[in-house]
């Protein structure tokens, strides 16, 4: 039996005080660059419980659920062609949640090399010019509002 994935997921902006935004470069897909983002495990699992898990199990960074910030922002969009293999059959669209998570400068970062290649923080207007994907970038660009 074949698991598919859930059709929703978080995505989350890890940033410094100072705006310094981590970006992630996909290992699957050269060149794009996005925050952690990761479906829920099971259609109980608390959004915030997906974004402490996915952050760990992408960048190592260690929080608790409580440590994020939920935007009470929801993005709804259609999923890539390349990745529709790994959901359900006539799955198409996926609901994005936001969250934040500020860490310390020079917080260290450890990738699960499966998923990604190579990290990097930028200031927060570069890494939006730098995410593949539109919500992302939006996410981003929002980030002086929510971090405040």
């Amino acid at each position: 039996m074949t698991s598919f994935k859930i059709p929703e997921s978080v995505l989350v902006v890890i940033h410094t005080p100072a705006l310094e935004v981590l970006l992630i470069e996909r290992a699957d897909q050269p060149g794009f660059w996005q925050s952690v983002t990761g479906s829920l495990d099971a259609l109980d699992e608390p959004l915030a419980q997906t974004a402490a898990r996915e952050v760990m199990e992408e960048t190592g960074i260690s929080a608790q659920p409580e440590d994020f910030r939920d935007w009470a922002l929801a993005n709804v969009y259609e999923i890539y062609p390349v990745w529709r293999h790994r959901y359900a059959p006539g799955v198409t669209r996926n609901t994005e949640h936001v969250f934040s998570l500020c860490v310390p400068p020079g917080t260290p970062v450890t990738l699960s090399p499966r998923e990604h290649s190579a990290w990097q923080w930028l200031p927060w207007r570069e890494a939006a010019d730098r995410c593949f994907s539109p919500s992302n970038a939006e996410a981003v660009l929002m980030l002086p509002k929510f971090a405040a």
